[in-house]
């Protein structure tokens, strides 16, 4: 399995500043530098992605015979789409909610079929959301409903801001409407109480990391399966637990090329070969080995034992899809905002 390591010092850094100088080359200097690719990335996936850099630059160097270089830009996926908009000329993203590439398609920076041009609907792994508990699980936290309590705490994203935090609620919703039989009455008084055993929102997946491992604030971590995972693994197995509850929220992991930077950056075939690259299996041994779960068959049979059984809820079968569970229960007014009102 591969190896996680997170430098300290680096834990909670913000890297969007990365690409503020992409572009600023003179026609000289450019044929002097090999070509830079930016990828647009979700909070926490810092440490995988600097592991799946290096891989594919020499992938791209026996394929191509060219040296390029892969630079990242982290933050929640909601205001890495916002930033690319704002002029941030990422080539790819990689994001962890397909409403935030959809608002870069809509704004015509992505293509409108990008879903159609990588294979499992532009997905090359998945997850799920898991809770990360204190040493001996002192709640005794096994499910949902153990979340609802009086006498527990969690930290979890922001849904307005996180796309990590949005399938956190839509799991937690999913887990109520099968526990109450669609009963709209009961899911909502279990969600205010769920809402309402929040400490802290931090605006991405990673400020949620911080806040519980390095400031020690709340009983439960609620984040990506991946995520809880690598935590424990570095910060000691004995010090931290895994729950997969048995009934959880399927979370994918969209990419698309953004064509009209990708252009203009002269990385449409760079761009392309990247987001290829992520469904090789070196690539999806790497995936798995960061705690993600990979369609590719023989690898997943590989990893099989690292993962639980659990029924993952899709956002379409019990949402209607992204668009209406935005609209739903994100949207202003929508009923996030009415149960945290109440």
């Amino acid at each position: 399995m591969f190896g996680f390591s997170r430098p300290r010092s680096l834990f909670a850094a913000s890297t969007v500043g990365l690409a503020l100088t992409l572009g600023a080359l003179s026609p000289a200097q450019a044929q002097d530098e090999p070509r830079e690719l930016l990828n647009s990335s979700y909070d926490i996936a810092r440490e995988l992605f600097a592991a799946v850099n290096p891989k594919f630059i020499d992938w791209w160097q026996a394929q191509h015979d060219e040296t390029v270089s892969v630079q990242q830009s982290h933050g929640g996926s909601s205001t890495q789409a916002r930033s690319i908009m704002q002029g941030l000329r990422a080539d790819v993203v990689t994001f962890n909610q397909v409403t935030d590439v959809n608002v870069l398609a809509d704004a015509g920076l992505v293509a409108e079929d990008w879903q159609d041009r990588y294979p499992n609907h532009a997905s090359p792994y998945y997850s799920t959301t898991a809770f990360l508990v204190r040493k001996g699980n002192p709640k005794q936290i096994e499910n949902w409903d153990d979340l609802a309590r009086d006498d527990v705490s969690l930290v979890f994203p922001n849904p307005k801001t996180s796309g990590n935090g949005r399938y956190t609620y839509l799991a937690a919703w999913g887990y109520a409407d099968q526990a109450f039989d669609g009963d709209k009455a009961k899911i909502e008084e279990y969600m205010k109480t769920f809402l309402g055993n929040v400490e802290v929102f931090d605006t991405g997946g990673r400020g949620a990391t911080t806040t519980f491992v390095e400031r020690g604030i709340g009983d439960v971590l609620i984040t990506f399966e991946s995520e809880v995972n690598n935590i424990r693994n570095e910060y000691g197995k004995d010090d931290y637990e895994v729950v997969v509850p048995p009934v959880s929220i399927l979370a994918e992991f969209p990419v698309a090329v953004v064509d009209e930077y990708a252009e203009r950056n002269g990385n449409e075939d760079l761009a392309n070969g990247y987001l290829d690259y992520l469904y090789t299996e070196e690539a999806q041994r790497l995936l798995a080995g960061f705690n993600y779960r990979v369609n590719d068959e023989k690898v997943a049979a590989e990893f099989s034992d690292q993962f639980p059984q659990t029924e993952l809820l899709r956002v379409e079968d019990v949402f209607g899809g992204w668009p209406e569970a935005m609209k739903t229960h994100f949207a202003s007014g929508g009923e996030l905002d009415q149960l945290q009102r109440r």
